[in-house]
Formats: structure tokens, C-alpha cells, sequence
């Protein structure tokens, strides 16, 4: 690997250098998929860098082409906890070359760079200066800037003005600077990276926490030193067509992510006030319907068959139920995209609509002027669908209309917060349902929980090469990489209707259930430990509810 002073002062002059440009220029091309009539500008850290705030590439994807051009190898970032401060190189020099020294001891150093192009050049400053030979690794240039910037905490300095929290004016420039539109950037490319299904931006006394919700956990990414907080707001503000100066009440925002190197996110944006700045919390909510299959969620072969043979009845009322979070709306997306068909009309009434699918009707809750869930449903049924989603029951006027819909030749999907299958059934009833109407409409109440998969790279250990390799890339450590759905499916028959008619409690309608075939969660969550796809521990957390039921 190219890595010392002496190799890169000899490879990294021409015709060296030229050649390592040609090979940057050419995986550029085959990356972003440059016309060939097309002259395609590259071969400096300004060209490249452009490139990278046009969306034509992501920085990651950058940094393997420059990696794979020059030998140089990439910085594990999630491994780069501490950064020492070194007073002999200067904030201006740093932050003019983009360079950040790791390690520096005696004659040997180890520098980050953002680009290969001024490697030659560096080592031979470091070697005139110091008289220390140089290592280089690459790293994101959002990276390199965070540390210089927490290391010399100079946030006026930085950021090109002596800003004033209540200045709107000055808070859109703070916004508007490169670096920070770079850290923005870099955030939401590694929360996609990753899997991150929310970013939570929360400043503290020193410095500013960025958490990722990853498989339903959240982990810390990064530190930005509290200087940048102000700018790291007013940028996501900014984007998210909300009110910069505003700083005291709660405000939500909507954010749309788009690019050619990246899939289309759409961003909800949600602020609350805090003793030291504000909360700022990021819902990432995929636009690509691949996302929406109903076979890759995790359904057991005969539980899917069952499902289909339920969703595909001309009316009746499916729920899916359980917690915030375990993938209720997924699921029911899951199916409607398999519903959708020039010959059916599915609308939707939803607070709010989380994905926009193609072909539906799709109807946002705005309480604020009247259009409740149960005042848009009534007005639903009277647009002839076929099929209708309801997002959420909340209440018995929604539950009746709802059920009445299912009556009259409509198949209606809805969910509501329950522990488990049955006692969506005790829930009706205690929000004043008769009994007659559920046990009448009811086809089939599924349960879920979202469990971590085993990340198929490490197989669990959180480590590539053994137990004492490297950490992880691909689930950063944690043994896990993506979820996967368990279920219990209750199908209403006779015998449960029979029950429902006569009141009887949770406990028994299970009874009933489970002798009649149904597998409750954990029997699931059995079933894919045997498969190898989860561990016991997971499906331990995620139904430690119902344990005491089992």
C-alpha cells in the first residue's frame, strides 16, 4: 500500500499522478453514469467536491474511488473516538489543506486527508517542517472539518460571521456556509447508509449529540462541538421551510431528499425547546415502493398464504396491531401495494400520510379544521371503494364507522394499539362496540413485533476475522443489520365468534385461538431463531410484555 513519504513522493508525480487522475475520471464516469458526448469535470478536490453537492455522488462513494486510485486506505470513523490537539500545525493550515493529524509521535505521523491530490505535497511539508514521515488515510471532509473545529473551538472563526442567536438574517448565513452544509449532508447520507429510520440532534453542555434510531435502538454517530449546533439547526430549519429565529415553541417541518446517488427519503422534521438548545428529531420515511413487499417482512410460508386468502376477501375489516414502532403501517402498505390495481379504488385517511403510493387516494387528518378520522371516513364511503385504510382506530366513532364500511361491501384495513391479537378485541368492546358488529365484521386480527436480524456479514459478532478483529462496517458493531417482523395471526371462525358474542376476556379468545392453530408471538419468534435469522435474547426484548401470558 502507498502509503509513506517516500513511496507517495515517488508515485504521486507525473506520469504517476496523471495516471492515478485517468482512474479517478474513469470510475466517476461508470459511477454516475457521464453521457459519453458528456465532458465530465474532475481532477481536483474543487471539481470533485461539486460533484458531491450536486447529488451526482455521495462523499462514501467518493472516497473508494480515490481509495482504490491511490492506495490509500479509509479512516473507520465509528472507530475514531479521541483526536489529540497539537499546537505545532495551526487551525488556518488544517483547515486550508483539509488535513487532520490522528497520531503524531516523534518522527511518524498519521494524517487524514479528504482528497489524494495534495498527499505528495503534504509529506513533503510534514518531512521540511517537522521532520516527521507521513501516513494517510482518507476521510469524509465533514469529518476532518467537525474535529479541526472542536479541536481549536473557534465557532466565529469558522463560520465567517459574528452571528446573534435572535438575527434571523445572520442564523440563514450561518445555514448557508459549506462546512456545515457538508455536516448536514454527510448526516443524511449516513443515516441512510445505515438504516437509520430517525435522526435525533440533541445539544448538551459542551457538545451536541447525533443519535441514529438503527433496528429500533438508537446509537450515537458523532459529537459536533456545541459552536456548530446553532448553524446544525438553522441548516435543517432552513431545509425544512420552518421559522429559523423561532427558538421557543415546537415546530414541524417537512423535508424532501432527493438525488441520483441516493433512493427518495421523505424527512419529517419535529423541534421541541430544551435547557440547552433544541431537540430536533428526524423521521426518515422511504419513497421507494421495493420497500413495500409483503414476502421480505418476515412472514412464515403458511402465515402468508393465510393472509392472502383473508386480504383478498371482497369485504370484512383486518387490524393490525401492537406498539408505536413495530411496523403496523409497513405491513398494511405491504398489502395494499399487492391490492392496487387499475380496477379497485383504495383511499386512505391517515395522520399523517407516511408513504405516498402511486394509484391511491390518499387523505390527510387535519383535525384543526374538522377533518377528523371519523368525519373523513364517512365522507369515504361515499366515493365507492373498494378498499379503504383507516390509520389509525381511536376511538368508537371511527371503530363503528369503520366496521359498518365492512358490513356494507367494503374490505377495510386498519390498526390499533394492542398487546396481542386478542385484545384488539377487548379494546373494541371497552371503547363501546358491540359485540354482534365485531364477531359480524372481524375477519382477522394480526400481532407484530419488529426483532433485529443477525447481520450477515459478521453472523452476529459485531466483529469481521474472529472475536479480536476489526469492528463491523455493516452493522457498525452491534451483531445486527435490518428487522424483521413476528406475528401472531388470529383468523375470526366460529368458535371466536362465538366468544366474542358471549364477552369473554382476553385470555380465553387466545385460548380459543391457539387451539384452533394460531402461534402467538414468541412461537413465532421461536420458529425464526431455529431459522437462524434472530437471536433468542431479541425475541426475549420485544415480547417481554407477553411472557407473563405464555
Amino acid at each position: 500500500m502507498q502509503n509513506t513519504t517516500e513511496q507517495l513522493e515517488a508515485t504521486l508525480q507525473a506520469p504517476a499522478a496523471a495516471a492515478m487522475l485517468e482512474r479517478i475520471r474513469q470510475q466517476l464516469q461508470s459511477k454516475i453514469h457521464v453521457a459519453p458526448d458528456e465532458e465530465l469535470a474532475c481532477g481536483s478536490a474543487s471539481l470533485d467536491q461539486a460533484l458531491v453537492a450536486a447529488g451526482k455522488i455521495e462523499e462514501g462513494a467518493l472516497l473508494k474511488i480515490y481509495a482504490e486510485a491511490s492506495g490509500l486506505s479509509l479512516l473507520d470513523e465509528q472507530e475514531t473516538r479521541d483526536v489529540n490537539f497539537y499546537p505545532e500545525v495551526t487551525f488556518d493550515f488544517l483547515n486550508t489543506e483539509c488535513c487532520l493529524p490522528l497520531a503524531w509521535s516523534n518522527e511518524q505521523a498519521v494524517l487524514a486527508i479528504a482528497t489524494p491530490y495534495a498527499a505528495g505535497r503534504l509529506a513533503l511539508l510534514w518531512k521540511n517542517f517537522y521532520d516527521a514521515d507521513v501516513t494517510f488515510v482518507l476521510a469524509r471532509r465533514s469529518f476532518i472539518e467537525r474535529y479541526i473545529s472542536s479541536l481549536y473551538d473557534r465557532p466565529d472563526e469558522e463560520a465567517g460571521v459574528n452571528w446573534d442567536a435572535n438575527s434571523e438574517q445572520a442564523l440563514r448565513d450561518l445555514a448557508k456556509e459549506a462546512p456545515i452544509v457538508r455536516l448536514v449532508n454527510d448526516i443524511f447520507t449516513r443515516a441512510q447508509e445505515t438504516g437509520a429510520s430517525d435522526i435525533h440532534i440533541e445539544p448538551g453542555e459542551t457538545d451536541v449529540a447525533v443519535r441514529f434510531r438503527i433496528d429500533g435502538l438508537l446509537q450515537v454517530i458523532l459529537r459536533p462541538p456545541k459552536n456548530q449546533y446553532a448553524a446544525i439547526a438553522s441548516r435543517i430549519k432552513l431545509l425544512g421551510g420552518m421559522n429559523i429565529a423561532e427558538h421557543r415553541l415546537p415546530q414541524d417541518g417537512r423535508i424532501e431528499l432527493t438525488g441520483s446517488s441516493m433512493n427518495s427519503i421523505d424527512v419529517r422534521v419535529s423541534t421541541v425547546p430544551g435547557m440547552h438548545g433544541e431537540s430536533i428529531v428526524l423521521r426518515l420515511l422511504q419513497k421507494d415502493p421495493a420497500v413495500f413487499e409483503l414476502g421480505k417482512i418476515g412472514l412464515l410460508p403458511d402465515t402468508l398464504e393465510e393472509l392472502e386468502k383473508l386480504f383478498n376477501m371482497p369485504h370484512g375489516i383486518i387490524l393490525v396491531v401492537g406498539p408505536t414502532g413495530s411496523g403496523k403501517t409497513t405491513t398494511l402498505y405491504c398489502i395494499m401495494s399487492i391490492l392496487n390495481a387499475d380496477y379497485r379504488k383504495i383511499i386512505t385517511i391517515e395522520d399523517p400520510v407516511e408513504y405516498q403510493l402511486e394509484g391511491l387516494t390518499q387523505i390527510h387528518v387535519r383535525a384543526n379544521i374538522g377533518l377528523t378520522f371519523a368525519n373523513g371516513l364517512r365522507a369515504i364511503v361515499r366515493q365507492d371503494p373498494d378498499v379503504i385504510l383507516v390509520g389509525e382506530i381511536r376511538d368508537r366513532e371511527t371503530a363503528e364507522i369503520a366496521i359498518h364500511a365492512a358490513l356494507t361491501g367494503h374490505l377495510v384495513l386498519s390498526t390499533l394499539h394492542t398487546n396481542d391479537a386478542a385484545g384488539a378485541i377487548s379494546r373494541l368492546i371497552e371503547m363501546g362496540v358491540e359485540g354482534f358488529l365485531i364477531s359480524s365484521a372481524m375477519l382477522a386480527v394480526a400481532s407484530q413485533r419488529l426483532v433485529r436480524r443477525i447481520c450477515p456479514e459478521c453472523h452476529g459478532s459485531g466483529r469481521v476475522d474472529g472475536e479480536e478483529g476489526r469492528r463491523c462496517r455493516n452493522c457498525l458493531g452491534s451483531g445486527y443489520r435490518g428487522r424483521i417482523a413476528i406475528f401472531e395471526l388470529m383468523v375470526i371462525n366460529d368458535a371466536l365468534r362465538t366468544a366474542i358474542n358471549s364477552h369473554k376476556d382476553t385470555s380465553e379468545i387466545t385460548s380459543i385461538a391457539r387451539r384452533n392453530g394460531m402461534r402467538t408471538l414468541k412461537e413465532d419468534g421461536d420458529l425464526k431463531v431455529e431459522q437462524g435469522l434472530t437471536t433468542a435474547s431479541e425475541v426475549a426484548r420485544v415480547c417481554k410484555l407477553d411472557l407473563g401470558e405464555l
